[in-house]
Parts: C-alpha cells; structure tokens; sequence
C-alpha cells in the first residue's frame, strides 16, 4: 500500500470516529430549535454565549443533580480504577515471581475471565448483591469494578520481563519484606502497564452503563452515563432536556480526553510489553 493511500485511509477512519464529538460541540452551543433548523455541523453567530447559557442550565437543573452524577462518576471510577489496579498489579506479580501449585492453572482462568463480557456477569452479579442487600448502593457499582482480568494478565507479562529475579533476591538479603520490596522496586519497574491498566479501568468503568441500569434505583447514585439516559428518556414528555442530554453528553466525554491526555506517554509503551511477550 502506498503511503498517500494509508494516509487516506487514516484521514478517513480520523474523520469517521471525530465527526461525532465535533457535532456535539456544535450542537452543544445552539438552542433546541436551532439543532434541527440550522446546518448540523457549524455554529450559528450566538454560539459562545448559547453554549454558556446551556451549560449554566445543565448544573442548575433539578437542583443541579448532573453535578452529583459527575461527582458519582468519578468515584466509581477514580477510585474503582485505583483500586483495581493495585490489586492486578498484586496479583499478576505473584503469579509471575512466586512458584507455587496450581499457579499455571490460576492464570488460565483468569485468562478465560478476558474473554467474558460484562453483561454476561450483569445478571448473576445482581443476584447475588440482591441476596446482601446491596443492590441501590454505591457498592453494588463500585465493588465490581475492582475487578481486572486483563489488568492482572498485562501486569503478569509486564512483571515477568521488566522485575529482575536478581534484583528481588537482593532485596530479600538486605533484609526488605515481600510486601515492601513490591510497593517501592517492583511497583517502580511496572509502572508503564500500571498506567495502562488504569487507563482502561477507568475508561471502561466511566462508560459503564447496564450494571448501574439494573443495580440502581435512586438517581442521586447515578453514574452520569445512567443519568444521561435517564433524561433522554423523557424528551418526549419534556423537550428542553433533549439540549441537556447533548451539553451533559460533551461534558462527560472531557474527563477521558484529560486522563488520556495526561496519561498518553505511557499507553504504548504498557500495551507493547504485552504484545512482545
């Protein structure tokens, strides 16, 4: 292939997977009539002062519930990601630096766990935080997402080509424990996968959608993806939410374009170790 045709066919897929977000910045800074009288792609002359006119009405309305949502958001997955990443790393560690019995067998598992999609595990997890009575809390939510099969196989590859055994045996002569040799050497050497393994946490728990649809009921515990969806779904009862679903839409998306942003130099560098492997 040549390379003015590979770069029309990335200028192409670019187009493809921007002309959404583009349309919804467009939108975001017309009124509800002009959405649908005026060119769907470009600003009308009051769009500065439109926009900032619906995002003031996006955090005022109903007692500024999209705010909570936002804030709900990002603990599910700030701190989902966090934890879930500290207990990959853990646990794909241990299974690439300690012999132990069944450790193959294990890791096989958790291989299989990779290749299960979430809503698979949608209903039995509902049955079972149903028989705990922690359905309609945050911890149905948040529980779950601690949860990383891919992140403890990405940091099992990476642990077992970036941690020297050398460099461990040597922290165990000077006397360090396992639990402190992790945290301040290996933690260090790992940290590209860990970024990585963050990355989609977070970015995979701040779309989740249908465990927060069947686990929650009150809407102050809603992630802002449910409470998007919540509001789309009375447009036709009430039309002026429609210019909200679309402002919160583009409002939402702006936490994983900053982490992503501020995160980038490591993502490729993390993914290419479990691809060398």
């Amino acid at each position: 292939m040549s390379r003015s045709a590979a770069m029309l066919i990335m200028g192409v897929f670019t187009l493809y997977f921007l002309t959404p977000i583009w349309w919804l910045l467009v939108s975001s800074s017309k009124t509800g009539g002009e959405i649908t009288s005026t060119a769907p792609l470009w600003f009308t002359m009051d769009s500065v002062p439109t926009f900032m006119a619906n995002l003031g009405n996006l955090f005022t309305y109903s007692d500024g519930v999209f705010g909570r949502w936002l804030a709900n958001s990002a603990l599910y997955a700030g701190l989902g990601a966090l934890l879930g990443t500290v207990i990959a790393a853990m646990c794909g560690y241990a299974l690439a630096k300690y012999e132990f019995r069944g450790r193959e067998a294990i890791f096989n598992i958790v291989l299989s766990g990779v290749l299960v999609p979430a809503t698979a595990l949608a209903l039995p997890l509902f049955l079972i935080f149903s028989e705990v009575k922690l359905t309609n809390t945050l911890w149905a939510v948040f529980l779950p997402s601690l949860v990383s099969p891919f992140g403890v196989y990405l940091a099992r590859i990476y642990a077992a080509a970036s941690v020297p055994t050398e460099l461990l045996e040597a922290a165990r002569l000077d006397g360090s424990s396992e639990v402190r040799t992790f945290f301040t050497v290996s933690t260090r050497l790992m940290a590209p996968a860990l970024v990585t393994i963050f990355l989609f946490q977070f970015v995979a728990i701040w779309n989740n959608f249908f465990l927060p649809l069947i686990m929650l009921r009150d809407q102050v515990l809603f992630p802002v993806t449910l409470g998007l969806y919540a509001w789309n779904s009375q447009i036709s009862q009430i039309p002026e939410l429609r210019v909200l679903v679309i402002v919160g839409a583009l409002v939402s998306i702006l936490p994983l374009i900053a982490t992503f942003l501020a995160l980038q130099r490591f993502w490729s560098s993390g993914l290419g170790a479990g691809s060398v492997k």
